[in-house]
């Protein structure tokens, strides 16, 4: 059975923190062992809502990369990559653009939901409404077997297999002399699917994405101002855990917790063992120990997972030229697929 191609990106929109890293860095990390894997840092895509400020996206890219390896993407098993250096993302976004109907846009649930919530922008830009479309061209220009998303994301991942749909409806009988990939499956996916036509239509591959609180309990996000990053100073770190919103209702070291309503325990689930975890949840609601001795033993099981990546990235940082090297040498490898793939879409389209 041949490898599946996965593909995902992230956008270059500030330091990465234990979020990201839980959400979907540790998926693409374990993707990365069984499959061809191609990740890439969506920098066009940062644009498209931040484009009056433009100024940190090339650092932002760079502190990325470093995370990424940091915490153990490994270039000699995927490639990583960055968007706006495989410029052919960019071409088959336009021709796309050309076939997609603006109503698909208009119902992308997303869309909606962040004109609705971002008031601090203006997002009546043609870039946002379309934004679909080229996170289409990322997928279809590698013909990826497979997307690894939330149930949230489907719908996004549904609108490129429509595009691919409509090209292939529209121009694969246009082209002479056969087809594109046709391949055996595992994964979980699909057993053995014969495929036929020019863009390839991906398939979710859905994952489990843990919602990880910040520090205030609520979602961990930039735009709170709780998130926990990995390139936090040692001192900053910790005094971020040991400042995890604990059970209000727990005044005095005396009362009885309740582990459910705890931003700190939610953490001891990730970073602790089963036995840990099962012994302080009993000690929490017998307040047979305290939240701040909760949170210590917490603190001492973070910092040991995470001191590897702390000491991985400082030698990284002390080492920009190389990751930007790793980096080029994947949009080299990126380009060569990606512009085979523009080379057939021309000619299917006969431009």
């Amino acid at each position: 059975m041949q490898k599946l191609r996965v593909l995902s990106g992230m956008q270059p929109s500030g330091r990465m923190h234990l979020g990201n890293l839980i959400g979907a860095l540790q998926n693409w990390i374990k993707l990365q062992e069984e499959n061809e894997c191609f990740f890439f840092v969506a920098d066009w895509h940062a644009i498209s809502t931040s484009y009056e400020n433009t100024k940190d996206i090339k650092e932002n890219i760079k502190q990325m990369l470093i995370d990424w390896l940091a915490c153990g993407l490994d270039p000699a098993k995927s490639t990583l990559f960055i968007q706006s250096h495989v410029e052919e993302h960019a071409i088959l976004h336009l021709l796309l653009s050309m076939i997609t109907p603006v109503s698909w846009l208009e119902r992308n649930p997303t869309y909606k939901e962040q004109q609705e919530q971002i008031k601090n922008r203006d997002l009546s830009t043609y870039g946002f409404l379309g934004y679909p479309v080229l996170q289409s061209a990322d997928i279809l220009i590698y013909k990826a077997d497979a997307v690894p998303v939330g149930v949230d994301q489907l719908p996004h991942l549904e609108l490129t297999r429509e595009i691919a749909r409509r090209f292939n409806y529209l121009y694969a009988n246009k082209r002479s002399g056969g087809a594109g990939r046709s391949r055996a499956w595992s994964g979980g996916i699909e057993s053995s699917v014969a495929w036929s036509g020019i863009l390839t239509e991906p398939n979710a591959l859905l994952t489990e994405i843990p919602k990880l609180p910040g520090t205030d309990g609520r979602k961990m996000s930039k735009s709170y101002n709780n998130a926990i990053y990995i390139s936090d100073p040692v001192d900053v770190f910790e005094n971020k855990v040991k400042n995890l919103i604990t059970d209000p209702a727990r005044v005095r070291r005396t009362d009885k917790g309740n582990p459910d309503v705890c931003t700190a325990f939610v953490f001891h689930k990730i970073y602790s063992n089963a036995d840990d975890v099962s012994q302080i949840d009993r000690d929490c609601r017998m307040a047979a120990i305290g939240c701040t001795d909760c949170k210590k033993r917490l603190l001492d099981k973070m910092k040991t997972t995470i001191k590897p990546v702390w000491e991985k990235r400082k030698e990284l940082s002390a080492n920009a030229k190389r990751v930007f090297e790793i980096a080029e040498a994947g949009s080299m490898k990126a380009k060569e697929i990606a512009s085979n793939t523009l080379k057939e879409v021309k000619e299917a389209m006969r431009i």
